[in-house]
């Protein structure tokens, strides 16, 4: 059996009673490390799950899945993803590999962003499209998520912005000369993001990113002990939620953000009074929330 099994966000507590399960009956268990990532070290997982983990990078993924499904038929193997193990399109390239060699599977779900989003108090059924946004560079700057964005904001709906994460990532020098040289992990801030779709709203100018209208939710962490409780093992694990307008967002310290990952919502335009009052309870600038959401005080 080939056992997709989703992790949680958080640390390695969050794995279900199921999963965990069949990760002890497993004879080779795989660590997917480039997707996402928890917020507790590998040596953790291994302490409470009871089992060596393999760390799964891209290239194994993308490139050595034979490797990965070896035996698996006559055998327990397990690829554990944090979050749910549909997260990324990658999984299911892995799952398709298994169907075509025969081999049978079982996915085990968890939490992921996607649905623990709702803990800005945005209605879930009330989120369109979500959007990716990577690193841009000094040539390279896509602006694709900008008309998801602006279709979403058309019929009312929030857009969850998923941010980038650059892991095992080499250098345009070390790439084109081959040489296996990686670059330190780098995962993008609340900052970095809000600036860039800022940026490319100054160059469509089509408003559906307007600093001072636009209100926005930083997700950090998310799934993490709130603060007051017992940490989670880094000494700043505790999940953080910050609510603005996009220019509010804007002039905040980094540290206002906690560590990441992070990720953002832009709200739709047409909010709840309910939704506008439980995020609001979050926003760094109270009175400003409240005239752009339209709540009365």
């Amino acid at each position: 059996m080939f056992y997709v099994i989703g992790l949680g966000l958080c640390d390695e507590k969050d794995i279900t009673v199921r999963g965990l399960e069949a990760v002890k009956s497993c004879s080779r268990v795989y660590l997917e490390a480039y997707t996402s990532i928890l917020m507790v070290n590998k040596d953790r997982l291994e302490a409470f799950y009871g089992k060596q983990l393999i760390l799964a990078d891209r290239d194994m993924v993308e490139l050595e899945s034979d490797e990965i499904l070896r035996d698996a038929a006559t055998q327990n193997v397990a690829f554990l993803v944090v979050g749910d193990p549909f997260g990324a399109t990658t999984h299911t390239d892995l799952l398709l590999r298994a169907r075509d060699l025969q081999i049978p599977t079982q996915i085990i779900h968890n939490a992921s962003i996607l649905n623990a989003a709702g803990c800005s108090g945005l209605q879930l059924y009330n989120f369109g499209q979500t959007v990716s946004l990577v690193f841009f560079t000094d040539t390279w700057k896509p602006d694709s998520f900008y008309d998801r964005i602006a279709e979403n904001a058309k019929l009312g709906l929030h857009t969850l912005v998923l941010l980038d994460i650059k892991v095992k990532e080499q250098s345009e020098e070390n790439l084109a000369r081959g040489r296996k040289i990686y670059e330190p992990p780098r995962y993008m801030s609340i900052p970095t993001a809000v600036n860039q779709l800022l940026e490319i709203e100054s160059i469509r100018k089509e408003g559906i990113l307007d600093g001072d209208s636009t209100l926005a939710i930083a997700l950090s962490r998310v799934g993490g002990i709130p603060s007051g409780e017992e940490a989670t093992g880094d000494g700043d694990g505790a999940q953080r939620i910050v609510a603005g307008t996009l220019s509010d967002l804007q002039v905040q310290p980094e540290s206002a953000f906690g560590k990441p990952l992070h990720s953002l919502i832009i709200a739709g335009k047409k909010l709840h009074e309910m939704e506008a009052i439980y995020a609001g309870a979050f926003a760094v600038n109270h009175e400003n929330w409240n005239r752009v959401a339209g709540i009365q005080t």
